[in-house]
């Protein structure tokens, strides 16, 4: 077959795909403007297409299958692929993202940089036995989290090692499990009111957009934290910079946001708001499961749907 790579990110899983396979199929690289008469032709003729993109305008495909190696799929236009286009998506980010949830919540309760900074000259505050280096625990605080997928459930199995109170907000019902408390996704509020870290994992959808909005942030403890490791515009952009700039909540760790590099635009402020400007907010560039493990793990998702698709066998992750 003909396996077209399309785009930059793509490209990034070309060598362990193209490794695994051998010289069993013909690869071929597209850049994402698709800039040659050769890349359209390559394009248009591939049998598989692995990409993140496809988006209206675009050109037409006569593909047999379209392979997503991330989780998102939003923004693929599903409507314009070809009639009877396979579709599979690749997860194996999950922990990736869930160690960078646990840094970023013990960075909160474990000053190593500062400690390490103040002993460089001397100064002994974060000693034990003084008052002044007194700290809090991680494993004290509770924790909601919303969506329990890949990321959620990783998230969680992590927080009860650190002996966290775990509650957890999800579309269908959860029961038999460890948590402190289940909810679904309609009595949000009643989570939130509860935990000290909101955290979002959920991916963005027509039913998910915005649902964290102002009464959402109403509803939390004026010290809790929010963060986002899902999509950004999950959490509704105008409320959580309100929340943060007004003091309404104690902070945010933001990993998904809602303006992203651009051609034109290479090096944006992530949103309109400027967050950047606040104090209380550790913004981090869309990085939470961008580890080579979790290249590693689509690779193998990617050639297996391949191999499976030669073999006549049912497709991981199927989408439609």
């Amino acid at each position: 077959m003909k396996i077209v790579f399309y785009g930059a990110n793509a490209e990034t899983f070309r060598p362990g795909v193209e490794a695994a396979l051998g010289a069993d199929h013909q690869i071929l690289q597209v850049s994402d403007a698709v800039a040659t008469a050769e890349e359209l032709d390559a394009l248009t003729t591939a049998d598989v297409v692995i990409g993140v993109h496809y988006r209206a305008g675009a050109p037409a495909l006569t593909c047999k299958m379209f392979l997503l190696p991330s989780a998102g799929y939003d923004a693929v236009n599903m409507d314009a692929l070809p009639e009877g286009c396979l579709v599979a998506n690749c997860f194996g980010h999950e922990n990736a993202i869930a160690e960078y949830v646990m840094c970023a919540l013990l960075m909160r309760h474990v000053p190593l940089a500062e400690a390490d900074s103040q002993l460089r000259q001397g100064d002994w505050t974060y000693w034990a036995g003084k008052p002044t280096g007194l700290r809090t625990e991680l494993g004290a605080q509770s924790i909601g989290i919303i969506g329990h997928g890949h990321i959620g459930k990783a998230v969680a199995a992590r927080a009860l090692a650190f002996g966290m109170s775990v509650h957890v907000a999800n579309r269908s019902p959860l029961g038999g499990t460890e948590y402190a408390g289940t909810y679904g996704l309609d009595d949000l509020p009643a989570m939130l009111a509860q935990v000290d870290i909101v955290i979002n994992t959920l991916p963005l959808a027509p039913e998910t957009e915005g649902m964290i909005g102002a009464d959402a942030f109403a509803a939390m403890q004026p010290h809790a934290i929010i963060m986002n490791v899902g999509r950004g515009a999950v959490i509704d952009e105008e409320a959580m910079y309100t929340a943060l700039r007004e003091g309404r909540i104690g902070g945010a760790v933001i990993d998904t946001w809602y303006v992203y590099p651009s051609a034109d635009a290479p090096n944006p402020h992530p949103s309109k708001f400027p967050f950047h400007e606040l104090e209380n907010v550790v913004i981090t560039p869309h990085m939470s499961g961008w580890t080579h493990g979790t290249i590693a793990r689509r690779c193998a998702t990617l050639v297996d749907n391949i191999r499976r698709y030669v073999d006549g066998q049912p497709l991981v992750n199927r989408l439609r």
